[in-house]
């Protein structure tokens, strides 16, 4: 790539108003590979003014030209695969074939996605003596993170497109390069000029501006509930529609109708999978009392036996957390956790032996841990597991519930009706039963300080569109 120190902006890559610049670091490496430019409210000035420019045009292109678009869109990001899988690899640590099997295709999923959407959706009806409309929103601002890059970019870009939205995106500074490479995928496809605006940059200078900027209609955010409350604290004296997804602490409720040790070790499995850097991931297990013994020896069984590598290798294992402020991060709570008495059963502080260089953690789980306990109550976005114990559904419940968060629940059982009726009561956006998660055209979002507002299928397409009623058509 030769434009790693320039923005998109109006359908070219240009230098920032102010030169200054960031490091990007490969995780596994602990070193910079790549700079890319840091961005300031001037900036986000011009892309606005571009997307602005462009949206009076866009809005009004027909459901086929926007799907012709889509279509050629798919085509270009097929030939780019390879490069994005590459880019995700280095800048953020995920072995290779994960992130060619489950990071990079995931954006191939949301772009199939937008165009079904888009197929089928009625943008007027006639109703009750009145037309109603969905209109495109207007201008977006979208902030992502980088523990599922070009999934978090393309859940919000191609249902945007797909609206008649113009955009600026501010993709995570730690990995930033997918996105860049999806600027070229949508300029190669030919993406009229200023529909899409990239600017990178720090969420405090870049994310600010455009959560308070009075010519963006809408932001879409998906990281912390920290960095949540700061763009909807910055957006709210102009008004503008807020999208977060959020962080969470999700409950996975093993019940005593089913394979406890069969459902441990694969909800082991599931959770410490992309580094446990997700934000559903089913961090608190809950186990019957009397089915501890087993839960804990086949919970250890099963986090002993995950291996730990070089993402540049092929295979399956993990690879390094982002960055070392969440190494840091993690090892303290894991020893948070070791002084609250918790009992390790698995991980530890440190590196593993093998890896010295690098921000590897060792799979860490914890038993013998209540829900007041801090890793219990905080999200610690790698991969570390509680377990906790409970004496009849009610209490499973209660704790599972017993959270900040609401992003997500799990429920293993052999029982559908069992499992569903606990499902029902989990106060979280998607709950998925025996680890059958959702796909690009699940709606996602959470309860509480998971955010508001839902992404992915027909709901996260409406999220970008505007509902207006046309009423005296007919006489009274």
């Amino acid at each position: 790539m030769q434009n790693n120190l320039k923005f998109y902006i109006n359908g070219e890559w240009v230098d920032p108003v102010e030169p200054a610049v960031i490091d990007v670091i490969n995780p596994a490496t602990e070193q910079s590979f790549t700079q890319i430019s840091a961005g300031s409210s001037a900036d986000i000035d011009h892309a606005v003014a571009a997307a602005r420019a462009a949206f009076d045009s866009y809005s009004q292109w027909s459901v086929e030209q926007r799907l012709d678009l889509l279509e050629r869109i798919r085509t270009v990001y097929k030939t780019r695969f390879e490069d994005i899988a590459q880019a995700i690899s280095t800048e953020m640590g995920a072995p290779i074939d994960m992130s060619r099997s489950s990071q990079t295709v995931i954006g191939m999923g949301h772009i199939k996605n937008a165009i079904n959407i888009l197929k089928d959706f009625e943008f007027e009806t006639t109703e009750n003596g009145m037309i109603v409309r969905h209109e495109p929103i207007g201008i977006c601002g979208m902030i992502t993170p980088w523990n599922w890059p070009i999934n978090q970019v393309a859940s919000k870009v191609m249902p945007a497109l797909a609206a008649g939205c113009t955009m600026v995106l501010k993709p995570s500074e730690e990995a930033p390069l997918d996105s860049m490479i999806l600027a070229e995928v949508l300029h190669e496809a030919g993406l009229p000029a200023g529909v899409f605006n990239l600017v990178n940059g720090y969420g405090p200078v870049v994310g600010e501006a455009m959560s308070n900027h009075h010519d963006i209609d809408m932001m879409s955010f998906t990281g912390s509930t920290r960095g949540g409350i700061a763009v909807a604290k910055a957006s709210a004296d102009t008004v503008k529609r807020v999208g977060q997804e959020l962080g969470g602490k999700s409950a996975n409720i093993i019940l005593d109708d089913t394979d406890i040790a069969t459902a441990v070790a694969d909800g082991i499995d599931y959770c410490m999978d992309n580094t446990g850097q997700s934000c559903n991931a089913p961090t608190r297990m809950l186990v019957p009392n009397d089915k501890m013994e087993i839960a804990i020896e086949a919970a250890r069984i099963a986090a002993n036996n995950i291996s730990i590598d070089d993402p540049t290798k092929a295979g399956n294992h993990l690879g390094p957390v982002v960055n070392k402020v969440q190494f840091d991060k993690i090892q303290g709570l894991i020893q948070t956790g070791i002084d609250e008495g918790a009992t390790l059963i698995a991980g530890g502080t440190g590196r593993p032996d093998h890896l010295p260089t690098g921000y590897y953690v060792k799979p860490t789980v914890f038993a013998n841990v209540n829900n007041q306990m801090t890793i219990a109550r905080e999200e610690i976005f790698g991969p570390v597991i509680v377990i906790m114990g409970y004496e009849d559904d009610e209490q499973a419940i209660a704790i599972a519930n017993d959270t900040d968060f609401g992003l997500a629940g799990y429920i293993s059982s052999d029982n559908m009706e069992h499992a569903t009726a606990v499902a029902r009561r989990i106060r979280a956006g998607q709950i998925a039963i025996n680890y059958k998660g959702g796909n690009a055209g699940t709606p996602f979002g959470g309860y509480k300080q998971s955010g508001n507002g839902r992404e992915k299928g027909r709901w996260g397409f409406l999220e970008f569109l505007e509902v207006k009623a046309i009423t005296g058509i007919k006489a009274d």
